[in-house]
């Protein structure tokens, strides 16, 4: 509920102790490592690696909430591709770090799943140094909450603005300028699902849905560099149509292939090169009808499409189960926004809801406005970073 500036300061407090509390775990788990501990390498095999990278890809879903915050950054073009690309980079090469120390601190055999750190620390005589790690992850779940929060609030507020959900939880308050209500709702419902559900479920669950968002992303960002109304014939646009249809269909192939027959080569060498070549081909046969104006992802075609393989290839190493409650959930919500959602946007693109607004106070008109000219103005900024 405080300013984003306020929210900042606050955050930054918990991540300075946070990085305290990481040092220290690197550190003394180096001092303490036994390089025997990481044999062998891959107990699971390489099917293992997979599956496990597929489960904990949900810790890279918080990156996302920077994109959020730019409406409340001064020059967004430049800094979210800076946030995101600088923070992925630190937090990966810790992720890395950290689960070194930990596998060269105990056999993987004893890693405790609930308690990893505080229990390693205890095997090697260092019981004080289990409540800093308690510490230390007291402050990282604080962290990650209010994160999530700022974030998701943001998400919210901006389909509250289209009527999807009702619009009082796109109200901004006053003197904060931060959107209470839909961060009210946000605490709520993330209280109660965490109350009522299981780390398994949620894992696996937020797991597949983030892979999937990540590859619709990936394929947004290949729609807006080849295709742009009026500008992008009709020959090209089937091209690259059909061509972008062979990189997603080849994708979820390889997958399904891995995922069927580990074991077995055969198939890569047909699917592998349907995919490069359905990459080769946007790039030679369809042209970019838009450039980005002041910051671009690189190597596209190639980027993008690797991007999609990737995930598809990590949500086919998930269990059926992931795939039932996200189709479950999917299904909801295309409900939902079929028989509400749709008509409530389309009524507000169009203006029919014009009449019900003059009913309202004037103050909340005007803010309306400014948030309107806001949203304008951080967008066609924002645009020049795809």
């Amino acid at each position: 509920m405080l300013t984003a500036k306020g929210t900042s300061r606050v955050n930054w407090v918990a991540s300075a102790v946070h990085v305290v509390v990481i040092a220290f775990v690197i550190v003394a788990g180096f001092i303490h490592a036994n390089p025997a501990n990481l044999r062998p390498f891959m107990p699971h095999g390489v099917p293992g690696v997979f599956r496990a990278a597929a489960i904990v890809y949900f810790a890279y879903g918080g990156f996302d909430n920077i994109a959020t915050m730019a409406e409340e950054t001064k020059n967004p073009s430049r800094d979210i591709p800076l946030g995101l690309l600088g923070s992925m980079s630190v937090i990966t090469a810790i992720y890395c770090i950290m689960a070194l120390v930990l596998s060269m601190m105990q056999p993987y055999t004893a890693i405790d799943r609930s308690a990893a750190y505080s229990v390693a620390f205890a095997s090697v005589g260092m019981h004080w140094a289990q409540y800093v790690v308690a510490l230390g992850a007291l402050k990282g779940m604080t962290t990650v909450l209010l994160v999530g929060a700022l974030g998701q609030a943001r998400y919210t507020t901006h389909i509250a603005r289209s009527h999807i959900i009702p619009p009082v939880f796109a109200l901004v308050h006053p003197r904060t300028g931060t959107p209470v209500h839909a961060t009210a709702l946000i605490a709520v419902c993330s209280a109660c699902i965490a109350l009522f559900s299981s780390l398994d479920v949620l894992s696996s669950l937020l797991s597949v849905s983030t892979l999937f968002i990540f590859m619709m992303m990936a394929t947004a960002l290949l729609v807006r560099r080849y295709y742009v109304r009026g500008v992008t014939t009709r020959t090209h646009a089937l091209r690259f149509t059909a061509l972008l249809l062979l990189i997603i269909a080849s994708s979820i192939s390889i997958a399904a292939y891995w995922g069927t027959s580990p074991e077995r080569w055969q198939g890569y060498v047909v699917l592998v090169p349907a995919w490069a070549g359905g990459t080769l081909g946007i790039q030679l046969l369809v042209p970019a009808a838009r450039a980005p104006k002041v910051w671009g992802v690189p190597l596209v075609p190639w980027l993008p499409s690797l991007s999609i393989a990737t995930n598809l290839f990590l949500m086919g190493s998930l269990g059926k189960d992931a795939f039932i409650r996200f189709g479950a959930c999917t299904a909801v919500m295309l409900v939902y926004y079929v028989l509400v959602g749709l008509h409530a946007t389309y009524d507000v693109a169009h203006g029919a809801c014009g009449g019900e607004d003059d009913d309202g106070d004037a103050p909340a008109d005007e803010e309306k406005k400014v948030v309107a000219a806001a949203d304008v103005e951080k967008a066609d900024a924002a645009g020049g970073a795809l």
